[in-house]
Order: structure tokens, then C-alpha cells, then sequence
């Protein structure tokens, strides 16, 4: 059983040339590993950003739903980086 596909694909002469200069410089072995070294990089990245939805934005937001008294007005949040930001050292 065959466990790759063959595809052709059309990329812009400037990201064709990145392949190229990847391969040629000997990073790579061939364009095929590039294009594979991408993709997974871009599957680890679209993964990152699940899992932030999921552990940070998500029980944020429930949080805010619950105790919406919580909240900060966009004032208090703009006095507090202005602040932030008038502070030498501070992050």
C-alpha cells in the first residue's frame, strides 16, 4: 500500500524560489521535503492556537459570562496600559 500521493502544485515564482534555494543550499534534500517541513509546521502552529482557544480563550470567556461584574470597561483597561507603558521595567 502506497503511503505518499504525488501532486502537483502552482506556487508563486518567489515561494518557488524559496523551495529551490532550500534544496540548493542543502538544508533539504529535495523540494518535496520543504514543502513537507511546511505543512507540518503549519499543522503544529494550527494546533497551538486550538489549544489556546481551548485552555485559555474558552474559560476566559466562560468566566466573563458568569461574572460579567468582573469585567474591566475598555477605560480601566487603557488607564492600566497607559500605565504599563509609563513604567520603565515593568511588564
Amino acid at each position: 500500500m502506497r503511503t505518499t500521493q504525488p501532486l502537483t502544485i502552482t506556487l508563486p515564482l518567489e515561494m518557488a524560489q524559496m523551495v529551490k534555494a532550500k534544496v540548493i543550499s542543502g538544508e533539504y534534500a529535495t523540494e518535496s521535503e520543504v514543502i513537507r517541513d511546511g505543512l507540518r509546521t503549519l499543522a503544529a502552529r494550527d494546533a497551538a492556537v486550538e489549544k489556546w482557544l481551548r485552555e485559555e480563550v474558552v474559560p476566559t470567556y466562560d468566566e466573563m459570562k458568569a461574572h460579567p461584574e468582573r469585567a474591566l470597561s475598555l477605560e480601566e483597561v487603557n488607564r492600566r496600559l497607559d500605565a504599563r507603558m509609563a513604567s520603565p521595567g515593568k511588564k
